[in-house]
């Protein structure tokens, strides 16, 4: 099937304006990282954990409301994270004031208000989180990604070439620094579930990634005559249902876990939104279109080197 007979939609025609626009979120990303920072939760700074038991089930929301009201003002406890725990009425609450764990006083404060509301409150146990958990969590998971990117370039390298794998890992890291970017622009908080939620972005993104690539190298093999741009066209215009109807599906799964799961994976459901949205489009308009720009550049370059006659026409 001929380019034109797949339909009207040129993706690799447009390339340069989808790899401009993607250039300037990343930057941008990049800027708004560096000026704002990431709201770091207790599991990075530090803090107390306490956990609280109501005389009746309580909402995370309802909880919230009460920590962050004017009574509880000087504590700033915005950033608490509160999480209901199932088949009890015990509440666990995550927090910090300024930087350093609740004090005994600070805890009992917080009894003290959470009880006019909701009745006899009690404090079950209460703890103090170090902030080395955080930093452990953070390092193994920056050296889960760079492992998991040298391991995507030598797979694909081996499937298909190495344009392709670091291609593909350009896409990821693209991913990573827009939704980064946006979590830090928004002030939403960063925790461990938040690191699970890039981890499964970047397995995600990558699978629609060697779909494309897959379809591409089988294009490459029967469609002789076509260009590069055309064969690469043709390959994201054949799998484009597939990649749509995948994200469609999955994104009706997490939009449901966003709006009806409690604010205790709200977070992790943003990120696993944007990585789905960003995680597409790079897919079909980043990953191979890095691939075709690098693809024509080694050929020009090539053929300038036979041209020259620094290489014979069979080397090139």
């Amino acid at each position: 099937m001929a380019f034109r007979e797949v339909g009207t939609l040129d993706i690799i025609g447009k390339r340069r304006t989808y790899l401009a626009i993607s250039a300037i979120l990343v930057v941008i990303g990049i800027v708004v990282l560096g000026v704002k920072g990431l709201n770091l939760g207790v599991d990075f700074t530090g803090g107390s954990l306490i956990r609280l038991r109501f005389e009746r089930p309580v909402a995370a929301s309802e909880v919230s409301s009460v920590l962050t009201s004017s009574a509880l003002g000087d504590m700033d406890l915005v950033k608490a994270v509160i999480q209901p725990i199932r088949g009890t009425c015990d509440v666990q609450i995550r927090a910090q004031v300024e930087g350093r764990p609740l004090s005994n006083e600070q805890v009992t404060k917080i009894t003290d208000e959470l009880s006019k509301s909701f009745g006899a409150v009690s404090l079950v146990e209460s703890q103090m989180v170090e902030a080395i958990i955080g930093k452990e969590i953070l390092n193994k998971a920056i050296l889960a990604v760079i492992l998991s990117c040298l391991g995507i370039v030598a797979y694909v390298s081996l499937r298909f070439e190495f344009k392709f794998g670091v291609a593909a890992v350009c896409a990821l890291i693209h991913d990573t620094i827009i939704v980064l970017g946006v979590f830090a622009f928004l002030g939403r908080q960063v925790n461990s579930p938040f690191i699970a939620a890039i981890l499964t972005i970047i397995g995600y993104s990558i699978n629609d990634t060697i779909v494309i690539y897959d379809k591409i190298r089988e294009n490459l093999k029967f469609r002789k005559k076509e260009t590069v741009e055309e064969i690469a066209n043709n390959s994201i215009l054949q799998t484009m249902t597939r990649s749509i109807n995948t994200v469609l599906t999955t994104l009706l799964a997490v939009l449901a876990l966003y709006f009806f799961g409690g604010a205790s994976i709200k977070d992790f459901s943003l990120a696993i939104i944007l990585g789905l949205v960003v995680g597409t489009y790079s897919s079909i308009c980043i990953a191979p279109s890095i691939w075709v720009e690098w693809t024509l550049w080694d050929r020009e370059r090539k053929r300038r080197q036979v041209t020259s006659g620094r290489t014979s026409p069979k080397e090139a």
